[in-house]
């Protein structure tokens, strides 16, 4: 096992070059937030928006259309429901997030159903809440892309078939590869499986113990992997950024909000950056 350091921040934030434009920093697809948990979707939307991916898309319900573009206009958005759309627009992206407050009804079942028959092997997935959680009880086949997904350890119970209590390194690292991608292990401190290693993120404070932190985590996952080249890095320079911008916070507050830590990022990935 491997302990992140600060050091995963500049292997992996980069300078920006000053010949580039928005296209050079990826594109974001996230997909969730039905009627009743449009939440989850916009927190994970302005996540991978401050993390400072490119492009970003939201295909939604249409009741979160108004709210989203009021809080966060530099957000596309599109109707989930519009099964060629959602196609369409799924298949342009560098990375695909789908999940954040998705819900599990047929209408969601039958929304992650497109997204995976979508994707190509060249793209990112992110899968993330409801997703999960579909994929277990549906048994779902998985798509042929760049997998990561991100469970807290109930749903990864719902996953892997392997109880909180028994959830060892020897035990996750086996169902990991039969998933065959990366796995972000969420607790008080974050396990990320790979294919070569795990690793222990030794940030993170229970003041973040907030709904939408994982959508939060969801979103800039998305926005790192979408315009950092190394796949594995991306992830886990995300999951290390999250929680030690939350303990930055937590010196002087009780709680730390989601929207908090992303409202720091454009300030943390400047300090973190290397050549």
């Amino acid at each position: 096992m491997q302990t992140l350091s600060e050091q995963i921040l500049r292997n992996t934030i980069r300078i920006r070059p000053e010949n580039s434009h928005k296209g050079t920093y990826g594109r974001v697809c996230l997909v969730g937030g039905n009627a009743q948990y449009g939440g989850a979707i916009m927190m994970a939307t302005e996540a991978a928006v401050y993390s400072g991916a490119g492009l970003n898309t939201t295909l939604t319900d249409p009741a979160n259309f108004v709210s989203l573009h009021s809080r966060l206009p530099e957000a596309m958005v599109a109707d989930f429901h519009d099964e060629h759309q959602l196609e369409s627009l799924v298949a342009a992206v560098t990375t695909v997030v789908v999940g954040p407050g998705l819900g599990t009804d047929a209408d969601s079942l039958a929304v992650l159903e497109t997204v995976f028959k979508t994707v190509s092997p060249n793209q990112i997935l992110v899968i993330d809440g409801s997703a999960i959680t579909l994929v277990a009880d549906k048994s779902l086949s998985l798509p042929n892309a760049r997998l990561v997904f991100t469970p807290h350890e109930m749903e990864w119970q719902r996953l892997s078939g392997i109880t909180i209590t028994d959830q060892t390194d020897a035990h996750n690292a086996q169902v990991r590869e039969q998933l065959n991608g990366i796995v972000v292990l969420k607790s008080h401190h974050t396990r990320i499986y790979t294919a070569d290693d795990v690793y222990l993120n030794p940030t993170g404070t229970p003041a973040q113990a907030t709904g939408g932190m994982g959508d939060t985590l969801a979103g800039m996952v998305g926005g790192f992997t979408a315009q950092f080249s190394d796949l594995e890095n991306a992830v886990l320079a995300a999951v290390y950024a999250h929680s030690a911008i939350a303990d930055e916070l937590a010196a002087t507050q009780y709680v730390v909000l989601p929207t908090q830590i992303m409202h720091e990022l454009p300030r943390f990935m400047h300090d973190h950056q290397a050549q």
